[in-house]
């Protein structure tokens, strides 16, 4: 493993160490409709691996951070939780990730993160529609009468929260593994 790869790979894990860290100890409802959804910013540093490192690394840390949250620090959520933390985290970091590597610049990061936020919210749609009944024993009719007043509001909110966290922090963060004189 060359230097570069073994930085990158350093930096990734540090980054999913974080987001654990993170929704450990930063969690709470937003609507009192739906309890069991949780704000928490677990998602920056995802966020931030997405815009140093590409999409596919932000797919990849998605993965990887939602198996060892799932099974530790949310493990009540279980199986359902990692399942909707990749399809919710993983679709945001794959449009956002696309677009920022193609518009590298202060206006593209605002651009991926505000088109990220609307296809994460869009995405959980049909993902709380066909998976959480399924998981939860809750019948599809239950699932619709929460779209509206709290699933669609949370996973907008979370994500553009998240957004504006990343929008601020990710320069300042990235230096940290980009300037050439750090020997991380």
């Amino acid at each position: 493993m060359d230097k570069k790869n073994l930085r990158i790979l350093t930096v990734m894990g540090m980054l999913c160490a974080v987001s654990v860290i993170l929704v450990s100890i930063i969690h709470f409802p937003l609507f009192a409709a739906a309890p069991f959804l949780e704000y928490d910013p677990a998602d920056v540093p995802i966020f931030i691996a997405t815009f140093s490192f590409g999409p596919l690394a932000g797919l990849l840390l998605t993965v990887v951070t939602s198996v060892i949250q799932g099974v530790t620090v949310s493990a009540s959520s279980g199986l359902y939780g990692i399942l909707m933390h990749i399809i919710s985290t993983g679709s945001f970091c794959l449009v956002a990730g696309v677009i920022y590597k193609k518009l590298h610049t202060k206006k593209g990061a605002a651009i991926s993160l505000v088109i990220g936020t609307l296809t994460m919210t869009l995405v959980m749609i049909p993902a709380n529609l066909f998976i959480t009944p399924y998981f939860m024993g809750a019948p599809v009719s239950v699932i619709k009468g929460l779209l509206l007043p709290a699933i669609i509001p949370f996973n907008f909110v979370k994500a553009a929260v998240n957004s504006v966290i990343t929008f601020f922090l990710y320069k300042r963060i990235s230096n940290l593994w980009e300037n050439k004189q750090n020997n991380l």
